[in-house]
C-alpha cells in the first residue's frame, strides 16, 4: 500500500541501480545531405583530377627531366632540375617569344574589347535585321580555326591574295604580309582580332541587358548626352563583365598557336614567334621532338596566365571592400 502525505497518494518510483561504468557514446550519421553533396562534388573532382591536376603534374615533371623520344618511352629520362628553365631563358628565342607574346596578347584583347563593347552598345539599341547582323558577326566564332587561319593565309598571300589584289587596284605595290619580319607579327595579330570579336560582343551585350534603362532615362533627364550616359552609366555598370571578359581573353590568346602556325609558322625566322607557339615548335613542329624544353615554355605560360588570375582577383576584392 502506497504512503499518504496530507490525503495526496504518492507512488514509490524505484530508483535504477546505479551503473559504473558509462555507456559508449553513440557515432553520428553523416547526414544524407551530406552524401548528397559528395555525390555531386565527386564527378567535378574526378574530372579536375584527370584533366588538370595529373597533366599539369606531368609537365612539370617532363621539364625536370631530360624527355628524349626514346627516353619517353623507355621512362628512364635524366633528371636535370631547373636546367631546361635556364636553358629556355638563356635561348635567344626566348626574347623575341616574350615581346612578340606579350605585342600579340596585349594588341589582341585591347582591340577585341573596344571593338566588342561598340559593337555592343550599337546592338544595345534595337532596330531592323539588328539580330541578324549580330548572327553574322557570330560566324568567325563558329567556323573552326583552321578553316578562318587557312581563309587569312589566303587572303594575305603576297601573289595571289585578295588584299594585294585591292590595294595594286588603287596602284599601291605588293606586300609580303606573311613573309616579311615587318608585317608577319601584325597579320596574325589583325586575323586574332577579328576571330576574338565575336566573343566579346556575346558577353558585353548579355552585361548590357542586365543594366534597367530608367538609369539612362534620368541621366537623360539631367542633361547627359550620349557620351556623357556612356561614360557615366554603362561603363561603370559593366566593370565586372568587363574584368571578366578581358582575363577570359587574356588567357585564350595567350595560349593561341593554330592561328600563327598555320599562317607564318612562327616565320619568317622567329619574327612571329610566341611562346605558345614556341612550346609547340619545339614538342612537334622541327621531325625531332625535345619535349623538356617544351613543357618549360608552357609553363612560363602557366605562371604568367596565374599571375593574371592572382591580379583579376585581387582587384575584384578591393573593388567589393570600397
Amino acid at each position: 500500500m502506497s504512503p499518504t502525505v496530507n490525503g495526496a497518494t504518492v507512488v514509490a518510483r524505484a530508483e535504477a541501480p546505479a551503473t559504473t561504468a558509462s555507456a559508449p557514446p553513440r557515432r553520428r550519421r553523416m547526414p544524407s545531405t551530406r552524401w548528397a553533396a559528395l555525390a555531386f562534388l565527386a564527378p567535378l573532382v574526378a574530372y579536375l583530377a584527370i584533366f588538370y591536376a595529373y597533366p599539369l603534374y606531368r609537365n612539370v615533371e617532363l621539364s625536370l627531366h631530360d624527355y628524349t623520344p626514346r627516353a619517353f618511352v623507355q621512362g628512364n629520362a635524366e633528371f636535370l632540375g631547373l636546367a631546361n628553365y635556364a636553358d629556355v631563358i638563356a635561348s635567344n628565342t626566348f626574347g623575341p617569344a616574350l615581346r612578340n607574346t606579350a605585342l600579340f596578347t596585349l594588341v589582341s584583347i585591347a582591340a577585341q574589347y573596344a571593338i566588342g563593347l561598340a559593337l555592343a552598345v550599337f546592338f544595345h539599341h534595337h532596330f531592323r535585321l539588328s539580330g541578324v547582323l549580330r548572327a553574322m558577326f557570330l560566324v568567325p566564332w563558329l567556323l573552326p580555326l583552321i578553316v578562318s587561319a587557312s581563309t587569312w593565309s589566303w587572303m594575305l598571300n603576297s601573289e595571289n591574295g585578295i588584299v594585294n589584289s585591292v590595294l595594286e587596284a588603287f596602284g599601291i605595290g605588293q606586300i609580303n604580309w606573311l613573309t616579311s619580319p615587318d608585317s608577319a607579327l601584325w597579320s596574325v595579330i589583325v586575323a586574332n582580332i577579328w576571330l576574338g570579336i565575336p566573343f566579346n560582343l556575346v558577353i558585353l551585350y548579355a552585361g548590357l541587358q542586365n543594366i534597367s534603362g530608367d538609369l539612362y532615362e534620368a541621366a537623360a533627364l539631367d542633361g547627359a548626352n550620349a557620351w556623357q550616359r556612356f561614360w557615366r552609366v554603362t561603363f561603370p555598370l559593366l566593370r565586372p563583365v568587363s574584368a571578366i571578359t578581358l582575363l577570359l581573353g587574356l588567357i585564350y590568346t595567350l595560349k593561341v598557336v593554330d592561328v600563327i602556325w598555320i599562317m607564318t609558322t612562327g616565320g619568317p625566322g622567329n619574327a612571329s614567334i610566341t611562346l605558345a607557339v614556341w612550346s609547340y615548335r619545339e614538342a612537334f613542329g622541327t621531325g625531332q621532338p625535345d619535349f623538356s624544353p617544351a613543357a618549360a615554355v608552357g609553363n612560363l605560360l602557366i605562371v604568367i596566365a596565374l599571375a593574371a588570375g592572382f591580379v583579376y582577383l585581387y582587384l575584384q576584392r578591393r573593388q567589393e571592400r570600397t
